[in-house]
């Protein structure tokens, strides 16, 4: 069964779209705060992480055709989110500890307190779009964004659901500063943004009459990135087109890529959202070029104790 990405949402500050995600530089800084761009009534009790990926959602599933006018095109029950994020709402589950131990749980909100738990980035989503499908949400770390791609595959592959949106987001605030710093207080730089795809099968694509912009091919979850991308790595597959670098990890000299693309050289710590924004970047390659593949990994620890994944994605058939 072909998989492929028909949509495609960003939520990055300086980063207009995934081709932006190709380019030599860093971002700019100072670019206008993409959750300025929602606006409505129930923003007040969403935490940032929900708020990016609620912006880089609404623009793939408009691009995908999935909405229009603000309302789905497809069953509702057929569609569904895979979420990636591994600081996620800390912020919000920090502020309801230290409210509970000033004042017990009398002085929580009933507002609030729902947004405590791991999954209120996927949920809200698939509530504001009425995505009624399978939810899930990963938080494993480094290989969580391309793990999080990879279980939308399965979710259609087994029938599920028709469509998934993938959303990989991580947010920047003093508590998440604090967590990856390790309680030091160094300065580490951190994503703030969000990433999103929609996956469905090529015939769901081709019915619809929307454009396939990669195909989804083979994912490996080993010990170390060499190992996982040795793993994908097909019986006579020509040299990569791009290789999405996992945290500055030089390429094995056997693949000889044309490009080379190390988001977190540019954007800083990506975490869960790593692997969502590589496969954004390599969609948005694939789309521009005639032929090639693209080869990410979760992170950079080779030889380590880590676990690394590689996904592979093709021009679309």
């Amino acid at each position: 069964m072909d998989v492929v990405v028909t949509g495609l949402g960003l939520a990055l500050r300086g980063v207009d779209d995934a081709r932006g995600l190709l380019a030599p530089d860093p971002p700019a800084p100072d670019g206008d705060d993409p959750v300025a761009r929602l606006t409505g009534r129930g923003l007040r009790y969403r935490d940032r992480a929900t708020r990016l990926a609620m912006c880089a959602a609404r623009d793939a599933l408009a691009a995908a055709g999935l909405v229009r006018d603000g309302a789905l095109t497809v069953p509702a029950h057929r569609a569904g989110v895979v979420a990636s994020t591994n600081y996620g709402n800390v912020d919000t589950v920090c502020d309801a500890v230290t409210t509970i131990a000033k004042e017990t749980y009398a002085g929580t909100s009933p507002m609030a307190l729902p947004a405590t738990a791991s999954n209120v980035v996927a949920s809200w989503v698939a509530i504001t779009h009425g995505l009624r499908g399978a939810n899930l949400t990963l938080c494993n770390g480094e290989t969580s964004g391309l793990d999080a791609v990879h279980w939308a595959r399965q979710l259609i592959a087994a029938r599920r659901v028709g469509w998934v949106l993938v959303v990989g987001v991580e947010p920047v605030n003093p508590p998440v500063r604090h967590l990856a710093s390790g309680g030091t207080g160094a300065d580490v730089r951190l994503l703030d943004g969000a990433a999103a795809l929609v996956v469905e099968t090529a015939e769901s694509a081709r019915e619809r009459g929307v454009p396939a912009l990669a195909g989804i091919g083979p994912y490996a979850r080993k010990g170390t990135w060499t190992e996982a991308v040795a793993a994908v790595r097909e019986p006579g597959a020509g040299p990569l087109g791009l290789w999405c670098a996992p945290g500055g990890a030089v390429p094995p000299h056997a693949l000889e890529p044309a490009l080379t693309c190390d988001l977190t050289a540019k954007m800083g710590e990506c975490s869960g959202a790593l692997g969502v924004l590589q496969a954004a970047a390599g969609t948005a390659w694939l789309n521009d070029e005639t032929s090639g593949v693209l080869a990410t990994a979760g992170t950079g620890r080779d030889g380590g104790t880590d676990a690394s994944a590689a996904l592979i994605l093709r021009a679309a058939r």
